[in-house]
């Protein structure tokens, strides 16, 4: 069964991939998530949330760099101002300093949840950061929305979820898509930029039983969505309009967690994956399991927005 678009019309163009996915740091990691690039450090940052570390790969050199946490790190984004990033822990936003080492802790938005954890998050282009929580067990609806600016300045946008992934937004930053993952469906939302409100939801896709679930997205200059496929070993590029799936990348590993554009022109893909989930067999049979992948296309993605807070 494929994927159900709200509309089998597609406006864009389907881009381009020049060559095969390929991976760039067998890392194992057992979720691998959080991908960020970094245009001033031309480096890519994503995190293994279960195995507790931030990573940072630079092209250009082929250094790796890991940072180890005493919790899970699910996301983060770089800062507009002061040294470091705002990441999201287990429970809590904080900020980390990455030539100290300096942890602080910002603000926690679900004290009377301890079951749940940050898993997805990414910040808007007016600089505030949309986190999403989800039930440590990936069962009870519990997850939430929340948009952060800063201090104790935290609201839950949106609730209901067992499992969350996103957000990302259209190109005029009047669409947010989220993930509700377990049900394998992504919604879209009214934005508003200026006050950060949502309004209208409404399903923009379903996937089919065959395609997995959508996990990280990101969005390209062109406007196109693309959703990482947990348990169908893709990523596929939509239509922003229609849902419509333009594109698909086979990749050599069943659990695709996130994607983001990064390189010096933002042509290169950077895909994570997971081990986490897959039986022995599975294991013995994908090596790259957990590893990070890159891919090139055609077109180039946007440069990801920094936290104002």
């Amino acid at each position: 069964m494929g994927s159900t678009a709200l509309s089998v019309h597609a406006s864009c163009a389907a881009p381009v991939v020049r060559g095969a996915p390929h991976s760039v740091w067998s890392a194992q990691a057992l979720l691998g998530e959080g991908t960020l690039w970094s245009v001033r450090e031309q480096a890519l940052f994503w995190v293994d949330i279960l195995g507790h570390q931030l990573h940072r790969f630079c092209p250009a050199t082929q250094a790796r760099d890991s940072w180890s946490f005493d919790e899970e790190i699910s996301a983060v984004a770089e800062r507009r101002t002061g040294p470091g990033l705002l990441v999201t822990l287990r429970h809590d936003f904080a900020t980390f300093d990455l030539d100290t080492g300096r942890l602080q802790r910002l603000h926690r938005p679900e004290p009377a949840q301890p079951g749940n954890r940050f898993n997805d998050g990414k910040c808007d282009a007016q600089g505030r950061f949309w986190g999403g929580t989800m039930d440590f067990a990936c069962q009870a609806p519990t997850g939430a929305l929340h948009r952060y600016a800063g201090g104790s300045h935290c609201s839950r946008m949106h609730t209901g979820f067992a499992v969350t992934n996103g957000p990302t937004w259209s190109l005029d930053g009047r669409t947010l898509y989220f993930n509700d993952t377990v049900q394998g469906q992504v919604h879209a939302f009214d934005f508003d930029p200026a006050s950060g409100t949502l309004s209208r939801p409404r399903l923009w896709l379903q996937l089919g039983a065959d395609d997995g679930y959508p996990d990280g997205m990101t969005t390209d200059a062109a406007g196109r969505i693309w959703i990482a496929h947990w348990g169908a070993a893709c990523v596929t590029c939509h239509d922003p309009e229609s849902a419509a799936e333009l594109l698909r990348i086979p990749l050599p590993t069943s659990h695709i967690t996130n994607c983001a554009f990064g390189g010096p022109d933002l042509r290169t893909l950077f895909i994570t994956s997971a081990c986490s989930g897959l039986n022995e067999h599975q294991l013995l049979t994908q090596p790259l399991a957990g590893a990070l992948f890159c891919v090139e296309i055609d077109s180039p993605g946007l440069p990801a927005n920094k936290f104002a807070g």
